[in-house]
């Protein structure tokens, strides 16, 4: 019997040979294609990152002396000059004595418009967007799928066509230089909002929207207190995606809203960078100035990136 069952304990496990390693320590093994692996990843980072880094080195640089040591990795003669120029806090003697132009930015004002002309967008495209995606995802009509198809292939068109038609509309209209003609072109769906949505309306379970039916809920109400609520998660995604891509938008913005009061903080950046009356530009203070604007979509990508890259994978985009 002793024997028995020792040469049960002694048995090995199914599917396994003598000398064969468990998954945990292959998985931790360091092997030559991971280090080829990490080291192609930690590049792209470095690659990714460096401009930002240059940008900040920049911004902390004076620009009297900046061109003297060009190539220098660290900031030369290391000051907060741009960011007080940028910010308004600087007089026009010290503005000159280091490096800057001494015109007068009004960043409040078209830090205030980027937001403005970036949120009234956003709430337009998702709103919208999620009304024409719960049509193309639940409701039956004649020529739905022709329909949606047609939206898709606007995703084809470059949107430099639609730039002149646009601005003899916006002319035509009476509304050049106000909010209303920078934020119109970009306020209703759009084909990259209806897709993204209706991917993930088609995942939930109809069984749902039946029982709401059931209890006398008509598709309006069923959209609001239902598919709504069911849909934060894209829809937060999907407001954050194109309230970074309002608020980089160039070459509208410049085209219809070139008046101060109205003027978006991406095309200041282009103007600062031209008030170069008497030397070259301005290079610290519009570094820091770029990085105050990027820094709204900084936080944002940092505070919801997971939760930007789990919808996406979500709603089928691969």
């Amino acid at each position: 019997m002793v024997a028995e069952i020792n040469a049960v304990d002694t048995v090995a496990p199914a599917g396994s040979t003598p000398g064969s390693r468990t998954p945990g320590r292959e998985a931790g093994r360091l092997t030559a294609g991971r280090v080829v692996a990490w080291a192609c990843l930690v590049a792209i980072i470095a690659l990714t990152l460096f401009p930002f880094y240059w940008m900040l080195r920049t911004a902390l640089s004076n620009g009297t002396t900046l061109a003297t040591a060009g190539t220098s990795w660290l900031p030369v003669d290391f000051t907060w000059g741009a960011f007080r120029r940028v910010l308004g806090l600087a007089t026009l003697e010290e503005a000159q004595a280091e490096g800057g132009t001494g015109s007068a930015v009004d960043f409040w004002v078209y830090l205030r418009n980027s937001v403005l002309v970036a949120a009234l967008i956003t709430a337009g495209q998702v709103f919208f967007g999620a009304l024409a995606a719960y049509a193309f995802a639940r409701m039956q009509w004649r020529g739905r799928d022709t329909v949606f198809f047609l939206i898709l292939t606007a995703l084809m068109v470059p949107p430099i066509f639609t730039q002149l038609p646009n601005f003899l509309l916006m002319r035509d209209l009476g509304i050049l230089n106000t909010y209303a003609a920078i934020v119109l072109p970009f306020f209703f769906m759009t084909p990259f909002a209806v897709f993204f949505l209706r991917q993930f309306f088609l995942g939930i379970p109809r069984e749902i929207e039946e029982a709401a039916r059931l209890d006398g809920a008509g598709h309006v109400r069923t959209f609001f207190r239902i598919i709504v609520p069911m849909s934060w998660g894209p829809i937060t995604t999907l407001a954050l995606l194109q309230y970074v891509q309002a608020w980089n938008e160039y070459f509208w913005p410049l085209l219809v809203g070139s008046e101060r009061s109205v003027r978006t903080l991406t095309v200041a950046l282009g103007v600062f960078r031209s008030q170069t009356p008497n030397a070259g530009p301005d290079w610290p203070g519009l570094m820091a100035a770029t990085l105050i604007a990027a820094l709204p979509v900084l936080l944002l990508f940092i505070a919801f990136g997971r939760k930007i890259v789990d919808s996406i994978g979500f709603s089928g985009i691969k």
